[in-house]
This record gives structure tokens, sequence and C-alpha cells, in this order.
């Protein structure tokens, strides 16, 4: 009998991974056929300028994502410990632990225009590559200048009224710790700026799609948590490291409040 329970349950085991391999490429199929539809529009909205083009970029991105979370049964919504103002420009700093956070992301911060600081490895990437290159300020961390021009863009995207977006772990945390330890970019930029940092977590992407393999998809729901704003106002040049810890903190706090799953 034990040995019988076994076999079934070795076989279970088989079936529910089978489903879930078909079910990622059901999920890449999607991502792909609505990539090719908006593509031309990409293009066309491309033509209209850094700002107004690429602020009807984000819009075609965000209409992507909102479709692929629906037809991939993932469920978002949006969450404000705090009431959110989306009339004045921002830096919004996430938590990264997955590729699911790309489309989360632009179903998260739809409330006000814009620019996402992105990898430059990515524009790599066929088809891809090309929206990825319109749509974000990428930054390549092994060249000091490129980092350096890159800083310079997201000011300057700042003062046109439009916020930025960073990940300011930089790459995946693969820590088990709620976080990895941030990068200076955002605060230098937000203290030199004197621009508000808005901590939001992201608690389920690491659950929809893990960093470990890409046949890990599944569906179920997925939130996004805005904190409460971090006033940057008494924040001198020499204060980024305080900046720092007092953002890092504040998510910390807010991960093992939420039980973030990937957590040991």
């Amino acid at each position: 009998m034990p040995q019988l329970l076994y076999i079934r349950g070795y076989f279970m085991q088989l079936f529910l991974r089978f489903i879930q391999i078909i079910y990622t490429l059901y999920a890449f199929a999607v991502f792909l056929l609505l990539m090719f539809f908006l593509f031309p529009f990409i293009v066309l909205a491309s033509f209209l300028g850094k700002v107004k083009g690429g602020n009807v970029i984000y819009i075609l991105c965000r209409f992507w994502a909102d479709a692929c979370l629906l037809l991939w049964g993932i469920r978002h919504k949006n969450y404000f410990e705090v009431p959110h103002n989306p009339d004045k420009p921002s830096i919004l700093v996430f938590n990264h632990c997955s590729y699911m956070d790309i489309p989360i992301l632009m179903s998260a911060f739809r409330y006000q225009h814009i620019r996402v600081l992105g990898k430059i490895e990515m524009t790599k990437i066929p088809v891809f590559g090309f929206i990825y290159k319109k749509a974000v300020v990428t930054v390549d961390r092994t060249d000091v200048a490129h980092r350096a021009q890159s800083v310079q863009i997201l000011k300057s995207v700042l003062k046109k009224n439009i916020s930025i977006v960073l990940a300011p772990e930089g790459t995946f945390n693969m820590t088990g710790q709620p976080l990895k330890d941030f990068y200076d970019g955002a605060f230098k930029i937000a203290i030199e700026t004197q621009t508000p940092i808005k901590p939001v977590l992201f608690l389920d992407a690491c659950d929809r799609l893990h960093y470990k393999s890409i046949f890990s998809f599944t569906p179920g729901r997925s939130r996004a948590v805005y904190l409460e704003e971090v006033d940057v106002q008494h924040f001198g040049p020499g204060d980024t490291t305080a900046l720092k810890n007092k953002v890092y903190d504040l998510m910390q706090q807010g991960l093992i409040k939420y039980k973030a799953s990937w957590i040991k």
C-alpha cells in the first residue's frame, strides 16, 4: 500500500509538472503574440519624440501588460498604505526578484507617466529589444561613463514632470532575505533633484515566476503595495547612505509584515 501511494504521488507530480510546462509555453505564446500585434504601433509612436512618443509607448506597454496578466490568469491589484498623489514626479523604487516584475510594474505604476531604468543587455533580444530600447532608460553597470549618462537622462526626465522607476537592488534578490543590498544611484538622484522616493513592494512576483526557472510560471494573485512616501527635503549631498538605509528599512519591514514568500 505505501508503495502504491508513492507511485500515485510520483505520477501526479509528473502530471502537474507537464501541466505547468504547457501553461508556461502558453504564457510565452501570449506574450509574443501581443508583442507582435503592438510592435507596429510602438514603431509609429517612436516617431512622436522622446516625451510624447515615450508616453504613448508606455500606454501601449501598459495595455500589453494588462492583457498578458489577464490571459495568464494573474489577478493584479494595487494597495495603498497612504494616499498616492500621481500629479507630482517621484522616484518609484521596488524590490526585484523575478522577470515577472516587468509586466507587474507596468500595471503597478499606471497612475502617472514613467520611465524605467533597465539593463542594457535586454536590448539584444530581437523585436523585444527594440521596444525595450524605446521604452527604457538603459544602463550598462560595467561602464562608468554609461552609468553617468543614464543618471543625467533620469534627471532630465524628472524635470519634464515624469516619474522614474528603479530597482535599487540592481539584480534579482537570491539571498533568501527580504532584500539584497541597495545601490546608491536612486538616492543620489533623489537628493540632487529633491524628488521624493515612493517605495512599492511586489509581494507575489517570485511566486508567479521564480528566478530559478522559466518553467516555474503559475497563475494566481499579484499584489503591489505603495508604502509611505519618503521626503528628501532634509537630506543633503552627504546623506545618501542615511536615505538609502531609511528606504531599505521601510521596505524590509513591509516585506516581513506582508510575509513575502521568499524570506527564509
